[in-house]
């Protein structure tokens, strides 16, 4: 797989032969944890509890086919499902699952078709770990002209500067300081709100 990186993997499967062949290709060198569960209520249970990098279906379980948690999955940011669907229901359910973002094969598979398919899903993970970063960092950038803009308006309402004054103070305070326009911008929160 990729250098020093471990998947999260929850095996949601009736146990059995599919159950033991689909652990036999995820060694722990790659898969790190694995779960499993015996049913969709189980693996829901398991997904409150704590995220998975990859999730794998081997549909239909006892309590649904699996199509529905492999689309609640897809909503969830960073999990990336695979859903094994019988030969006779592939068609059907594959088109549609593919519309929701779920990887699907049909079944029976063969060992070397699952071991590509966990490449795929591993591929699609990286894939929205770099989006979630940037995201993430995105997000924290707008938190900080928040803060400076809120921090402004206080300068603005309680020392009666005008605002690029304001934003004067705040760029030299954290230049001078060394430290983050946002640690500037919560002192001053912190100050005057």
């Amino acid at each position: 797989m990729y250098p020093e990186q471990l998947y999260s993997v929850l095996v949601v499967s009736a146990p059995g032969k599919s159950a033991a062949a689909i652990s036999a290709l995820l060694p722990e060198s790659d898969y790190e944890p694995v779960r499993y569960a015996g049913s969709a209520a189980a693996a829901r249970q398991e997904l409150s509890v704590r995220s998975y990098d990859l999730v794998l279906i081997n549909g239909p379980l006892p309590d649904e086919t699996g199509a529905r948690l492999a689309a609640d999955l897809c909503a969830e940011k960073g999990t990336v499902p695979l859903l094994l669907v019988p030969a006779d229901l592939f068609a059907e359910i594959g088109t549609r699952m593919q519309t929701q973002g779920v990887f699907t094969l049909s079944k029976p598979t063969s060992s070397m078709m699952l071991s590509q398919a966990l490449r795929w899903m591993a591929a699609a993970r990286e894939r929205l770990r770099r989006t979630e970063k940037k995201t993430a960092t995105i997000e924290e950038k707008m938190e900080e002209i928040r803060l400076v803009n809120r921090a402004k308006w206080l300068l603005i309402e309680q020392l009666k500067m005008t605002e690029s004054d304001a934003h004067r103070y705040i760029e030299k305070q954290a230049m001078d300081r060394c430290v983050s326009r946002r640690e500037i911008a919560q002192n001053i929160i912190r100050i005057y709100a």
